[in-house]
Parts: structure tokens; C-alpha cells; sequence
């Protein structure tokens, strides 16, 4: 089993067709994108006891919620250790270790729920499952970036894509799954549990297997590398992951990184209760606030808060492969720069949204928001590539992941208790959001000039040949002889129908996920 999962084995043989390689990371990123969509577990698993109601031993939802916040810190701490054992073994062994880790932990909850013991779901998914989300996560980059030099932000745009669209198939299918499973002695969630865990498996197993990397030397048919400029963004050389944190860059990119996200996370958390409390009855054509509507009203501007919170995944899929993709044509930088630059300007616009009691514009703005926080994680691989070469992507994206840890936990803390000060000083509800925009705003101005920072990468940081000889070597990649040997001028026919089917498999279930998004956003225009 060992030698399948060598990396001399994953080399790619002339002819192999590199589009391929995106549908076997989406197979892993949809899988592991589930980590968004766990709150569907809360409410059911708040009752296993008591099954139609909460009972006396039943786990609270803020208990259950700390499921969520270990999935982040081991997904960047997961990232940053083992980033360097993925680059020396290569992908596929990585997808196999994330598959079992994030497959198992489903199966380890499972038990959890049987027996009642918190300790096995926070374990099992929270701790096994999130080594498994940062080794899933990172598993692709590089090898996306070494097939597609000429397209490096669309390719890691496409794969990172899929982490922000599993939550569209996974909650929908959870749901449908509790539903079928659940009898009067059980709300269903292990049995759910147990299924998700094998279908997350498999799929997340037939993508390691997918995955080819392709052999040193190797080019696209009939692209030519750009000659190397001075003061280029784009650099021809290597850093080496062990010193990358020793240069500027690393720390202005950790920092663009982590504000982006920070001001990202504050407004996913908020935007929905946000719809909600500033509208109000005007939602439904009524007036006055939430709090002195019926509770049958409440449910209405509940069932379009969700809706809202559906239309914003959409944006935020939509931007990761949309403003990844302009990258390649405008640069990191300047993708970026507008990234802060804009989104300043949007945050401060969504009090004047509340103050003229326009719910378009408020949607709008979100929306639109919500593209650059996606495209913002689609974008930072491809970023780092052009600044630190690619022999470590891999490894040096993992260890900048520990800035999304990081703002996975400023983010919703800044926003709550700013809030929370608010209304205990008297401030309405509906007003208590003004002052946390401005201070997001302020987190994307602080990262507008960290961006504005970086610079290339100082020549004394590249690895030497015969440096960069000796980690291929510990990389078990094939020597300069090898890796020039002849590769056939353009893929098969044959490949290309590979692709086709590649494609389908992964286009059906992500179809899905799309229109059952759209049929609960459409609640808001309804």
C-alpha cells in the first residue's frame, strides 16, 4: 500500500491532461467544505435525549458550537505542521491521511452521539476532523500551481471554490438524512453521521487517487515562461519554507490574510441577525422592529434571514473562482488593493443602508462583500507562489493558514462583545451594528497598507541549485535528466473524455447544492 502511495508514483506520464487534477481536489474540498454547514447538527443534537424537545442532559448549542471553533484552529495548526511532510510525499498521501481523518471523525462522533459523550464528538470531528480539513485543504496547492503556471490564480480558485461550496451539498443532504433516519427513539444524527463519513471517504479517496503531479521541467503545450523582470512580483527563484518567516513578506501576507478574514467572519456572523433586527417588519411590508412583531411574523423574517444567508454562500463560491481568476490578469497585489480598498468603502456604506431603510442596497452590499472574503482565500495561494516560488507552496500556505486560526477567533469576538457593549449602553438593536462596521472597516484599512507593503522578495532569500537539487532529491523527484524527457505535445481524445466524466461526477452533486441554495434564497424575494 506504502509504494501506491509514494510520490514517484503520482508523476504523470506523457500526455496525462492536467484538467484532470481540479475535479480530484474538488472531490476533497466539497467533502471537507461540510465544516461550514455542521450547525445543521446543533438544533437535533440539542435534543438526542429528549428527541422532540430539549430534556435535562441534553447538550447545549454553545456547547456543541465549540465543535465548530476547534475545526479552524486544527485546520491552520494541521496545515502548518504538516506542510512540509506534504511537499516531500506528495499529495496523494496527503488526501489518503485527511480522507481517513475526516472520515473517521464522522465515525468517532457517531459514537459520541450513542454513548453521549461530548469528549468523542469534540475529538472526533473537532480535533481528527479538523487535522483532516488543513491536510485536505492544503493537499492540492501546490500541485494545482506547478500544472497551471500560466493560470495559477484560476486553479487554486477552482479547488478552494469547492471548500466554500461543500456546506451547499453537505447541510441539504444532512438534512435530508436526519429526516429519513430519525424514529421516536432517535433524532437520526449518528445514523447521519455514519452515512456522511462513508460517502466523504470514498469521495475524498478516489480524489487522492486522482491526484498526478507533474514532473520537473514540465510546461504547458505551447506556453513559454515569461522572461523575468526586474522588481517583477513574480519570482523566478525558491524560497525555502524554513526561512520564508524570516522575510517581510511572509508577515505582511499572514497579515493581509488575517484581516481579510477577520472583517470576513465578523460579517458572516452577523449578517442575517443583522437583515433581521435593522429591517424588521418592513421585511414583510409591515412596520415596526423585530422584537414587537408575532411570532408568526418572526418566523417569516426568520425563513428570509436564511434565505440571505444562502444568497451570501453563493457570492462567496462565486468569488473565489471569479476574482482568483482576475488575479491572473491584474496581479495579486492589485487584487488585493481592491479587496481592502473597496471593501472599506462597502462596510461604511452599510449603516447609510440601514439609515434609509433600503434592504437591495443592504443585500447588495453583502453580497458583493462577500465575493472578496472568498476570493481572498482563493487568492493568497497563487500569491505566494509569485513571491516565494513554488517548490513549498504547499508547505509555506500552511503555515500562513495559521492567520485564518487566528481570525477565526477575532473576528466573531470583536463582533459580539462590541455589540454586546453596545446594547449595554441603551443602543437599540437594529443600531448596535453601526460601530462594528466602522472598526471591520478600520481592520481593512490596516490591511490595505500591509498589502501595500509587500514587495519582491530580495534575491539573497533563493535557494541555491545545489540546494534546491538536495530537497527534489528528499522530495523524491525525478533528477534534471528525467525530468526533460519528451512529453507528448497535446493530451489524448481518450483524456479529454477522462475529463468529461472527471467533471460530471463533480458537476451533478455541486448542481445540486447550487439549486437548493437558490430555491432557500429565493425566500427573500418572495
Amino acid at each position: 500500500m506504502s509504494g501506491i502511495l509514494d510520490k514517484e508514483r503520482t508523476i504523470a506520464g506523457p500526455g496525462f491532461n492536467r484538467w484532470l487534477v481540479p475535479p480530484a481536489a474538488l472531490a476533497i474540498h466539497l467533502s471537507i467544505g461540510m465544516a461550514y454547514g455542521f450547525s445543521v447538527f446543533w438544533l437535533p443534537l440539542s435534543r438526542a435525549i429528549g428527541i422532540t424537545a430539549a430534556a435535562p442532559g441534553d447538550w447545549k448549542i454553545s456547547t456543541l458550537g465549540w465543535m465548530y471553533t476547534l475545526f479552524f484552529v486544527f485546520l491552520g495548526s494541521s496545515a502548518a505542521v504538516f506542510g512540509r511532510w506534504l511537499e516531500r510525499n506528495g499529495p496523494r498521501k496527503a488526501g489518503v491521511a485527511a480522507a481517513f481523518c475526516w472520515g473517521g471523525g464522522f465515525f468517532i462522533s457517531a459514537l459520541g452521539v450513542v454513548t453521549h459523550q461530548i469528549v468523542l464528538l469534540w475529538i472526533g470531528s473537532g480535533v481528527i476532523g479538523g487535522c483532516g480539513l488543513g491536510l485536505g485543504y492544503i493537499s492540492p496547492v501546490s500541485t494545482l500551481i506547478k500544472w497551471f503556471p500560466d493560470k495559477r490564480g484560476m486553479a487554486t480558485g477552482m479547488a478552494i471554490m469547492g471548500f466554500g461550496g461543500g456546506a451547499m451539498i453537505g447541510a441539504p443532504l444532512a438534512d435530508r438524512l436526519m429526516k429519513a433516519y430519525a424514529t421516536p427513539a432517535s433524532v437520526g444524527v449518528w445514523q447521519t453521521f455514519l452515512t456522511l463519513g462513508i460517502i466523504y471517504f470514498t469521495a475524498m479517496m478516489i480524489g487522492a487517487f486522482l491526484y498526478r503531479i507533474p514532473a520537473p521541467g514540465w510546461a504547458p503545450h505551447g506556453w513559454t515562461p515569461p522572461p523575468p523582470k526586474k522588481a517583477a512580483m513574480i519570482t523566478h527563484g525558491q524560497v525555502h519554507v524554513s526561512a520564508v518567516h524570516k522575510t517581510p513578506q511572509f508577515w505582511l501576507l499572514w497579515a493581509v490574510l488575517c484581516l481579510n478574514v477577520s472583517a470576513g467572519i465578523g460579517v458572516i456572523g452577523m449578517a442575517s441577525p443583522m437583515l433581521q433586527e435593522i429591517f424588521g417588519g418592513r421585511l414583510i411590508g409591515q412596520s415596526g422592529p423585530l422584537a414587537a412583531l408575532s411570532t408568526a411574523d418572526k418566523l417569516r423574517i426568520a425563513s428570509i434571514g436564511a434565505g440571505f444567508a444562502g444568497l451570501l454562500s453563493l457570492f462567496n463560491i462565486a468569488g473565489r473562482i471569479f476574482w482568483a481568476s482576475l488575479s491572473d490578469y491584474i496581479g495579486r497585489k492589485r487584487t488585493y488593493a481592491i479587496f481592502f480598498g473597496l471593501g472599506l468603502a462597502l462596510y461604511a456604506t452599510v449603516p447609510f443602508a440601514g439609515r434609509i431603510s433600503s434592504p437591495a442596497l443592504f443585500v447588495a452590499l453583502f453580497c458583493l462583500i462577500l465575493t472578496m472574503y472568498g476570493g481572498g482565500f482563493a487568492t493568497i495561494p497563487a500569491y505566494l507562489a509569485d513571491l516565494f516560488g513554488t517548490q513549498f507552496v504547499g508547505a509555506i500556505h500552511g503555515r500562513l493558514l495559521t492567520a485564518w486560526s487566528t481570525a477565526g477567533i477575532l473576528g466573531p469576538v470583536l463582533v459580539n462583545y462590541i455589540r454586546e457593549l453596545q446594547i449595554g449602553r441603551g443602543v437599540a438593536p437594529e443600531a448596535s451594528y453601526n460601530t462594528t462596521m466602522m472598526i471591520l472597516a478600520a481592520l481593512l484599512a490596516l490591511g490595505f497598507l500591509a498589502n501595500l507593503l509587500v514587495r519582491p522578495v530580495a534575491s539573497s532569500r533563493f535557494m541555491s541549485e545545489a540546494e534546491l537539487a538536495k530537497e527534489r532529491k528528499l522530495g523524491h523527484e525525478p533528477g534534471k535528466e528525467e525530468a526533460m524527457r519528451p512529453v507528448a505535445a497535446s493530451p489524448s481524445r481518450a483524456s479529454w473524455a477522462a475529463v468529461a466524466a472527471a467533471w460530471t461526477g463533480i458537476g451533478i452533486p455541486l448542481a445540486w447544492g447550487i439549486w437548493k441554495t437558490v430555491e432557500k434564497a429565493l425566500s427573500l424575494f418572495r
